[in-house]
């Protein structure tokens, strides 16, 4: 089929680039991608069928369009002609469905009625510069009477002069340059900018009276050295680029005139010794330093102050001087607990950096207080006495822990006060002054009469003496250690439990639990200490160690072991006792019915009779946990037409497979010659309808795989010493066209590997042995002449009226044949003939009357050597290898001819040359 325009798909998304107009707006993207299906699938299926017509008038043809055009510029027109059948219109609207290259940038609208233009979306903008500079269109069209045309609009893009764009930080913000006064003249920045259709550019600047130039490569340079107290202190200048056709585009740039300093600033401030008492809060203000620049003549002075020593305590105002508490100032710590006096020395200038500067030292003395409490350390005191402690235990000396850390002596007294907390009662202090801890009482854990408390917090208050009496709170946790006097006791002597032998490995199957008298209860872990093991587990039970749940590890099985006792211990790290589990396995039906044999293959003849036992096959089942009439048989597959039974179907643990009907190829009924049956063998003949349903059923599964033979030749005897053979020939199938390819790739190797193997064989054996004929020129035993008998043949060609209603292509030859679709015929095609009726071939031969003898021979395969069954097949064929003048070989004609060919050489590579 010539098609006038090729359809170009993109093979990964063939609907990607699909664009369909029929119904615009704002549709999900789920439904335009169904419908761009639909479109490509009637746009194929329109051109794969050769309904084009001329619809597209003005198509193909050849257009532009300048770029960066805006959305809905008209590229160009063109006109729908229908077909005189279409009396609905246009079917499906012209349409772009593709491009070269992709794009999007393309779409087609209507301008009413029939016509129609050619539009830019605006996404992407056309650009000459980076994108390409023509587009082939593929346009369709389908009218109402399912005329189809596809055309191709190519679409140039045309340059258009753009202005000059700024580059770098002028392309986006107005340029801030700082220069120093006293600087020489320089080159003091550099523009970039460049045209998109890379012209050369031209550069200029305003006000042009400014002490500033630009070069041509853009470069801004100054025209003079600036002095700060006299020239302006910034300076606006435009920076104008223009091409070569006058477009132009304009930054600004905004210099500033940095002032520079060369007088020393002098301090005015005279006092030099400052006191401030510790612990001032950060940001209290200890002086205010004041210095004057002389530069500065009667304005303020713009200076800058900073600490050239140490600034871990205070930092100054860099902008006002004044000099401020930054950090904590601890007179009780180090180093200020031996030196309170701080040194620091101030720094004045009249430039961050390179300026003129100035120096002095000033000395701060830190004033101590009373601003620490008491503290212990730990602050927290953990005590543990066992149960039953006599009274008058000593447990803690408070003092031997606690200090103040003060610097003055009057301020680092303190006292112990105040003892309490829930069971303080059992405890007392000697003294305020000693704050030593002791018991009063003996404390039982297991006593109903004493609270259990196990941890007693008590709370003692550490306090100065001095003003403003700070305080602390010390902590003390005495916990009393209970002591293990009982042993654990189970709730049970003995535990039983019963499991389906079903039940999946890692499920619970019980519960142990045992409890400890002592205060607080200790706890318990258990543990299986004895048994829980087979031969074939060292382990099939496991206990949790913590709440005694028992389950099992490995699967249970009634049939190998219905009880299993072992042991658990309970435990409480000191004393543990032990209890016996039982776990009685219940039997449910789990075992599969196996059966001998699982696989196997049979043969039988076409015309077996019926109630046969097919090969005399029988398949033997067996169940662990069911009885030999629980099973039953039925064939779940491949039993077609119902050709196959078993007897008995049920109620043995035997069964013979057995033919239930005859097949009838011959009307069409059977036309599968081989069978794949799935036997099922299931255990649930003795359970009653009722049960059934509750009752878990076990299924072994029988594939057999039954070919059945078709009689190779039908001999009827039609008169004395004649014999009517009537040939079947199996032509080639199309649904199994990877049979052929498979065979002959597989001969050819067994071939190679044939006459590798052989080579080494027949070179050694012609060096090792003689020549056969000088060897021995005569055989050692004349064998007697056998006659052959003569063969009468008769042909009778016989023409059926058969009509050849379907073709196909052979994969082998690559040549087309046409078939019947009911009875199978086929015969070649030549195209410039019409369909030709087949020959049906008859072939009598007395030769093979002995082969003859009814449907029995037909069952049994052949025993004759290959090569005589090749010769006879060849004498038998002879008459009917030709055609008549005029008439066409048939392909039955020409299978005979080609297999004539094949024998004939291969008799002649087999037999041996005469005497």
């Amino acid at each position: 089929m010539q098609i006038g325009h090729k359809i170009s798909i993109s093979r990964d998304s063939p609907n990607q680039y699909l664009k369909c107009s029929l119904h615009p707006g704002n549709v999900k993207d789920r439904v335009i991608k169904t419908m761009k299906s639909m479109l490509l699938f009637l746009i194929l299926l329109g051109v794969v069928s050769g309904r084009r017509f001329q619809l597209l008038k003005g198509l193909p043809a050849t257009s532009t369009v300048e770029e960066n055009s805006a959305a809905g510029v008209g590229v160009y027109n063109f006109n729908v002609t229908l077909s005189p059948l279409a009396s609905e219109g246009v079917a499906i609207l012209p349409t772009i469905v593709n491009s070269n290259p992709l794009t999007e940038a393309f779409d087609i609208e209507s301008k009413g009625g029939l016509e129609f233009r050619v539009i830019t979306t605006g996404n992407p903008v056309l650009d000459y510069e980076t994108m390409p500079k023509s587009f082939d269109l593929q346009i369709f069209v389908e009218d109402s009477a399912g005329r189809t045309d596809l055309n191709i609009l190519t679409i140039h893009v045309t340059d258009k002069n753009e202005h000059p764009v700024f580059r770098g930080n002028m392309a986006i913000q107005t340029v801030m340059i700082y220069v120093l006064e006293g600087t020489r003249p320089e080159r003091i920045y550099q523009v970039d900018a460049a045209d998109p259709e890379n012209a050369k550019l031209k550069y200029s600047l305003l006000p042009a009276t400014a002490p500033f130039s630009i070069r041509e490569s853009g470069a801004i340079f100054s025209t003079k050295e600036f002095d700060y107290e006299k020239d302006p202190h910034s300076y606006f200048l435009n920076i104008t680029v223009t091409d070569p056709d006058g477009l132009n585009s304009t930054r600004t740039v905004n210099i500033n005139i940095i002032n520079i300093n060369d007088e020393r600033p002098y301090f005015t401030t005279k006092q030099r010794i400052y006191r401030i008492p510790e612990e001032q809060s950060p940001g209290t203000s200890v002086a205010n330093i004041t210095a004057k620049d002389p530069d500065d003549g009667d304005s303020p002075s713009r200076l800058f102050y900073s600490i050239r020593s140490s600034g871990r305590y205070f930092s100054i105002n860099p902008a006002t001087g004044e000099l401020q508490v930054t950090g904590r100032i601890d007179r009780d710590a180090l180093p200020l607990r031996l030196h309170p006096n701080i040194s620091l020395m101030v720094r004045v200038e009249d430039s961050p950096s390179s300026g003129h500067a100035r120096e002095m030292e000033i000395t701060i003395v830190i004033e101590d207080v009373n601003d620490n409490p008491p503290e212990c350390n730990p602050s927290a005191f953990r005590k543990e006495e066992n149960e039953n402690t006599a009274p008058e235990t000593f447990l803690v000396d408070l003092r031997n822990y606690c200090k103040d850390i003060d610097a003055d002596p009057s301020n680092n007294q303190f006292i112990f006060t105040g003892l309490s907390g829930f069971g303080s009662n059992n405890f007392a202090l000697e003294s305020t002054v000693s704050g030593r801890l002791v018991m009063t009482g003996t404390i039982d854990l297991e006593n109903p009469a004493n609270p259990r408390v196990e941890v007693y917090t008590l709370t003692v208050r550490v306090q100065d003496i001095a003003h403003p009496n700070y305080s602390n709170i010390i902590y003390i946790y005495i916990r009393i250690k209970p002591v293990n006097e009982f042993f654990p006791v189970f709730c049970n002597l003995s535990y039983v439990f019963s499991v389906s032998e079903i039940t999946k490995v890692g499920s619970s199957i019980g519960r142990v639990h045992a409890i400890d008298k002592d205060w607080p209860p200790n706890i318990i872990t258990y543990s299986i200490v004895a048994g829980a093991g087979t031969r074939d587990y060292t382990n099939i039970f496991w206990i949790s160690p913590t709440k005694g749940d028992v389950k099992i590890l490995a699967r249970l099985d009634y049939e190998t072991s219905q009880k299993h006792i072992f042991t658990v211990q309970a435990s409480d790290q000191e004393k543990s006792t032990t209890a016996s589990v039982t776990v009685n396995v219940l039997e449910v039906n789990d075992e599969e019915p196996v059966c001998s044999p699982n696989f196997f293959s049979l043969q039988i003849p076409v015309n077996l009779a019926v109630g046969t036992n097919i090969n005399g096959f029988r398949i033997e089942c067996q169940d662990r946990d069911s009885d030999p009439r629980s099973f039953r048989y039925f064939i779940n597959e491949g039993n077609e037409n119902n050709h196959f039974t078993f007897s008995p179907s049920a109620g043995s643990n035997t069964s013979r497979l057995i033919l239930a009907s005859r097949f009838d190829y011959e009307s069409g009924l059977d036309t599968n010659w081989v069978y794949s049956l799935r036997v099922h063998i299931t255990d649930d003949n003795l359970v009653s309808a009722r049960d059934k349903t509750t009752h878990l059923t076990k299924t072994g599964t029988v594939t057999l795989r039954i070919r059945v033979i078709p009689n190779p030749t039908t001999a009827t005897t039609t008169t004395p010493g004649v014999t009517v053979v009537t040939r079947r020939e199996n032509l080639y199938s199309p649904s199994a066209w990877y049979v052929p390819f498979a065979v002959t790739l597989g001969a050819l190797l067994l071939l190679a590997l044939l006459g590798l193997l052989g080579l080494p064989l027949l070179t050694r054996l012609r060096c090792c042995c003689p020549p056969a004929g000088k060897a021995r020129s005569t055989p050692l035993i004349k064998a007697p002449e056998k006659k052959k008998p003569k063969k009468e043949v008769a042909v009778t060609m016989t023409k059926l009226d058969t009509v050849f209603d379907g073709e196909a292509r052979d994969p082998v030859t690559g040549r087309m044949y046409e078939f019947n679709s009911r009875s199978g015929a086929r015969r070649w095609k030549k195209s410039s003939e019409p369909l030709q009726p087949v020959l049906a071939m008859q072939v009598m031969s007395s030769a093979t009357e002995h082969r003859g003898q009814g449907v029995d021979r037909a069952e049994a395969p052949s025993k004759k050597e290959p090569s005589e069954e090749r010769k006879e097949l060849t004498a038998a064929t002879k008459p009917a290898a030709k055609p008549s003048a005029g008439q066409p070989e048939t392909p039955g004609q020409a299978w005979l001819r080609l297999q004539k060919k094949k024998e004939e050489s291969e008799d002649g590579g087999l037999s041996s040359p005469a005497p």
